[in-house]
Order: C-alpha cells, then sequence, then structure tokens
C-alpha cells in the first residue's frame, strides 16, 4: 500500500511540474508576442510622426504600402493564435497587472513598486504556507493602501490567487486549503516579468 501510495504521489508530482512546464512556456510565447505588438505599435508611431513631419514641410506622403503590410498580418495572426490556448489563472494575472499599469502609466515608479510589493506577498507565502500572518493582510493598512490598495488591478490580482475578503471586507485572507504553490509560482513569474520588462502593458 505504501508503495503505491509513494508511486501515485510521484505520478501526480510529475503531472504537477509537467503542467507549470507547459504554463511557463506558455508564459514565454505570451510574452514575446506582447514585446513584437510594443515594438510594432512604436514603429508605426514613429511611421505617424514621420507623416505629420513631411505633411507640415509641404511634402508628398510616402506610400504607406511600402513600409506597413510586412509587420501588421503577422501581429493580428499571433493575435488570434494566443486565443485558441488560453493560460487561464495567468492570463488573469497578466490582464489586472496590465490594467493597473495602465490605469497609472503616467507615474512608473508607483507602478513598479505596487508589482514588488505584490512579488513580496506572493514570495512570503509561497515560503511560509503555514503562517496565517503572511496569508492575511489588513486591507485599511496605509502602507499597503499606498503601495496596491489604491491601485486598481492590485485588490483583484490577490483575489485570482485565492484571497478573500472577510470580516466585513477590513481584510483579504488566503485560506490554507487554497494555497497553491502552482498559482504562486505563475503569479511569481508574472510579476517578476512585469517588473523587469519594459514593454509589459505597452498596449
Amino acid at each position: 500500500e505504501r508503495i503505491r501510495a509513494g508511486k501515485e504521489l510521484l505520478e501526480a508530482k510529475r503531472i504537477e511540474e509537467d503542467n507549470e512546464r507547459k504554463r511557463i512556456i506558455a508564459l514565454r510565447k505570451a510574452e514575446k508576442e506582447e514585446e513584437k505588438r510594443a515594438r510594432e505599435k512604436i514603429r508605426q508611431k514613429v511611421e505617424e510622426d514621420k507623416a505629420e513631419r513631411r505633411r507640415k514641410l509641404g511634402l508628398p506622403p510616402e506610400d504607406p504600402t511600402v513600409s506597413r503590410p510586412a509587420a501588421v498580418p503577422v501581429v493580428e495572426e499571433k493575435k488570434t493564435f494566443l486565443h485558441i490556448k488560453p493560460v487561464t489563472k495567468v492570463e488573469k494575472m497578466r490582464e489586472w497587472l496590465r490594467a493597473l499599469k495602465q490605469n497609472h502609466k503616467d507615474d512608473d515608479v508607483k507602478v513598479k513598486r505596487a508589482f514588488q510589493t505584490l512579488l513580496t506577498y506572493v514570495g512570503n507565502v509561497a515560503k511560509n504556507p503555514d503562517e496565517e500572518k503572511f496569508r492575511k493582510i489588513r486591507l485599511t493598512n496605509q502602507s499597503f493602501q499606498d503601495r496596491v490598495g489604491s491601485m486598481r488591478g492590485g485588490v483583484e490580482f490577490l483575489e485570482v490567487l485565492g484571497f478573500e475578503k472577510i470580516e466585513g471586507g477590513e481584510f483579504m485572507f488566503l485560506p490554507r486549503d487554497k494555497v497553491d504553490m502552482v498559482v504562486l509560482n505563475s503569479a511569481g513569474s508574472e510579476l517578476n516579468s512585469a517588473i523587469i520588462n519594459p514593454f509589459f502593458g505597452v498596449l
């Protein structure tokens, strides 16, 4: 019975690791596509600025067919590919982090601080899943409000991880049985990418 249980445990662990590997591969693909889309948007903006300068100087406009068709169809094709294989929770996390950045795009320092604070919360729970103090956040705490609570997308990101509002909304709490290491690892990867990738959330 012990041998059988051990084999089942190893198999479950192997499946979980395999799933995590697939999630990471999908995440890396999504990051590359987001960077491509951001670069394309910047390129188009440069083209528009160039055309505007030519117009102001009284020069004839350049033929747009020369500079655009090469890149645009590829971007559209990749977008549809991303929607064929959604990574549910990871995608939700990504959307809230993107929303947080876009809602506060004029304050990069504040956005980065919010991402780093969320990364600290995630790391603390991952390292100490049995410690309740790391799974409970007081929403009225001034430091939390300044860094995360006042920014739309921060609290929602925590809810994707399994945090729930309790005691009349005064706290956010992650029950021990909802601690999912795979989700926490994915959250850590997402936050790390949001912090170091200059193109994250540009679109």
